[in-house]
């Protein structure tokens, strides 16, 4: 029992810090040793190591960032960057089309790939046109978070929670599509209130030149992959919707399409996956397991009532994501609580205090979210600072207002 407490709070202490105090050891390798240190100890066998894994979720996962990145690999996501980068419209039209852009991308297919491929193609055309890119960045992280709350396939941890509870495509979307949406005008607000008078370089603050090397060339439009992929993602929805198939398994025979291609190598497809991120579940779900396993979680559970916390209620649950994935992260903190809501009533309001309390308190902090950091590095490499205080002053706000209405969807959706 002391042995896996130990290795618990030490797994989740570097998810919330991102490192190991005295150790080069990440989150992902945290994860993993910390598995490694249970099996070999005996605290759990290799078998029920095995079967902790939730290869539903692992595969669909797996699956959703192919396809993503097959859009990636295509030049899709640049060229629609550029596509709205070079609309003559003014700063307020060119917001609100980003933020468009942000919540349809990153709804549909997994958020952090999307952030990767555009966020530095934006930076570099707000750049060009003498543009403050700081809110526009800003508004196209906020709306990465909140839009992608709304469909399962939008992040891992929609995609965990919809498996934990057995929600549908469709249930899912019901329980958050609403929420997220109502969302959007939201940040476009906020930023306009914030950012008013300073939307060009010269009202605004002056980045340093762009360190060397320069941005790579823009990568060209590969309409024959770039369609193959829209019409295997669309039969991938369509079969979501439509039938009770294993989302795991439609998910997997549409990136099996996608991998076998005679203009595309599937080692580049492949290279553009996020492997740390499944690493980093299958340990969790061994440690995880292993922590239940030793009775843990009901002691907790009891004492969290005692404190007018349930995570079995949807608003009880809400408040203790939006605050949980901004220590120890979204995945992480979905992981954390998954013993406590798995098999309980209400699955869709539970699905959607999930979604919609991770998405939406991402925006709270820089950190709160992997789109919010790479944001912040793609705009440092152009020379342009987005500190933890420019991030908060915005976000903060915006996340408040945002939980607000969330708490007041699921009491909707609760009766």
């Amino acid at each position: 029992m002391d042995l896996t407490l130990a290795i618990f709070f030490l797994v989740y202490l570097v998810m919330g810090l991102g490192y190991l105090p005295g150790l080069r050891l990440d989150r992902t390798g945290a994860a993993m040793v910390g598995a490694m240190i249970l099996i070999a100890a005996g605290r759990i066998s290799p078998p029920d190591a095995w079967n902790a894994i939730d290869f539903n979720t692992i595969g669909l996962l797996f699956g959703l960032m192919v396809i993503s990145a097959t859009f990636a690999v295509a030049g899709f996501y640049e060229w629609v960057a550029r596509r709205i980068g070079a609309l003559e419209v003014g700063p307020h039209a060119l917001l609100a089309l980003l933020i468009v852009v942000a919540t349809v991308m990153s709804s549909l297919l997994t958020k952090d790939i999307v952030a990767v491929a555009m966020t530095p193609v934006f930076c570099s055309i707000c750049l060009a046109r003498r543009l403050n890119p700081v809110p526009f960045l800003l508004g196209f992280c906020f709306a990465t978070n909140i839009g992608s709350a709304g469909m399962l396939t939008g992040s891992p941890q929609n995609m965990i929670a919809a498996e934990l509870l057995h929600l549908s495509f469709t249930g899912f979307m019901r329980a958050a599509a609403v929420p997220a949406l109502l969302g959007l005008p939201l940040i476009w607000l906020v930023l306009v209130l914030f950012y008013r008078g300073r939307w060009h370089l010269a009202d605004g603050p002056q980045p340093a030149p762009p360190p060397a090397p320069q941005p790579p060339q823009a990568v060209a439009l590969d309409r024959i992959e770039t369609a193959k992929a829209a019409v295997v993602l669309s039969a991938v929805i369509v079969a979501f919707v439509t039938t009770d198939w294993p989302h795991m398994l439609v998910a997997l025979a549409g990136a099996s399409l996608l991998l076998i291609s005679p203009r595309v190598s599937s080692n580049s497809i492949l290279h553009r996956l996020d492997g740390n991120l499944l690493l980093l579940l299958f340990g969790l779900f061994i440690v995880n397991a292993t922590f239940a396993a030793a009775g843990v979680p009901q002691q907790l559970l009891e004492s969290l009532r005692g404190y007018g916390l349930d995570l079995h209620d949807p608003l009880s649950l809400l408040l203790v994501m939006a605050v949980l994935s901004n220590i120890v992260g979204n995945n992480p903190a979905v992981m954390l609580v998954a013993p406590f809501v798995a098999g309980a009533d209400q699955a869709e309001a539970l699905g959607a205090a999930i979604a919609l309390g991770t998405g939406f308190s991402s925006n709270a902090i820089l950190s709160g979210s992997l789109a919010g950091i790479i944001m912040a590095e793609a705009a440092q490499k152009r020379g342009v600072a987005i500190t933890f205080k420019d991030f908060a002053k915005v976000g903060a706000p915006l996340a408040a207002l945002s939980l607000v209405g969330a708490a007041g969807w699921i009491l909707v959706i609760s009766r």
